[in-house]
């Protein structure tokens, strides 16, 4: 049996336990690695050989020979590693060569964001945007772009100021998607301010109002409350691109996109949090409190920490 044959069964049988967009990602990186080393018999491949892949990755591996990002060659080493780990408890090879690669060290990215003033500024400059509300749920909330765009109607109880996070929206190949949120804990209610719930039902007239023009009822598509204008899915790579040209117009510093407004409320959230908990005598207190709250807030996994050094520098 060569990689590439085992790849492919492999990738059939892992297929029911992932979600869509996660075996597509996978399927990606098998299709990269099975390019360079596909031919090799699966029990003779070696952590040389896989290394030489991610070298070659790293210099040549995108699209029309561009190079590949670290973390993505990364995401390569971390399923070629699940997949050899899978054919060593199954008896196809003897150990996982994987293990002893060694893969691409993942920089991460310092992740820009604003103070309290700039995002208040922005808002501002925005609040004549169809997407308007979109960009103030993100900015209250510290929802994820998915998660907001998969938004439903039946989701929100404005009069209870809360909403249900139950789906995202997510693309494959390009194309949309409405599925499960990323993990078990993504799933949860989040508190809407006042002023966010009061932007929430103006977006709901608005939206009323512009169906309505074109013979459309409430109930059309998927009833998402952010949409284009006959009730289809924004596609969350447009929604990016119209943010960053909003962003570029305010005059305000450059975010690498919607994601950004997620850090900047944790940010802010956790400098408030700093500013009223935080002592030299009180670290593990702060940490315990903005790990239980922040996390479950922003619908991390339990395993990972909000901490001042992710989220806000200026509380260090």
């Amino acid at each position: 049996m060569t990689v590439s044959e085992f790849l492919d069964e492999w990738l059939v049988t892992v297929k029911p336990r992932l979600r869509e967009t996660t075996w597509y990602s996978y399927s990606v990186a098998v299709k990269r690695m099975a390019k360079e080393i596909g031919a090799v018999k699966l029990q003779a491949i070696t952590p040389l050989e896989i290394e030489k892949v991610y070298a070659k990755l790293l210099v040549s591996g995108g699209q029309h020979g561009q190079p590949l990002a670290p973390k993505t060659v990364r995401n390569c080493h971390i399923v070629m590693h699940r997949a050899l780990s899978d054919a060593e408890r199954l008896g196809l090879v003897p150990r996982n060569a994987a293990h002893a690669a060694k893969a691409p060290v993942a920089r991460r990215k310092e992740m820009t964001t604003w103070t309290a003033e700039q995002l208040s500024a922005f808002l501002a400059f925005v609040s004549d945007d169809r997407l308007y509300a979109a960009y103030v749920v993100l900015a209250t909330t510290g929802m994820r772009r998915g998660e907001v765009l998969g938004l439903r109607w039946s989701d929100l109880d404005l009069d209870g100021r809360r909403l249900s996070v139950a789906q995202t929206l997510t693309t494959i190949n390009d194309q949309v998607f409405l599925g499960p949120t990323k993990t078990d804990r993504s799933r949860r209610n989040v508190a809407l301010d006042v002023e966010t719930v009061l932007v929430l039902k103006a977006h709901r007239t608005r939206q009323s109002e512009e169906r309505l023009a074109l013979g459309i009822g409430r109930g059309a598509k998927h009833d998402l409350v952010f949409a284009e204008v006959d009730g289809a899915a924004l596609h969350p790579d447009r929604f990016t691109a119209a943010f960053k040209r909003r962003v570029l117009d305010s005059g305000l510093p450059e975010l690498r996109g919607p994601h950004s407004l997620r850090h900047t409320w944790a940010t802010l959230a956790l400098k408030a949090a700093y500013i009223r908990r935080w002592s030299r005598t009180a670290s593990a207190t702060f940490q315990r409190t903005t790990s239980c709250a922040g996390v479950s807030r922003l619908g991390r996994s339990e395993g990972v920490a909000v901490t001042p050094s992710r989220y806000c520098p200026a509380c260090e």
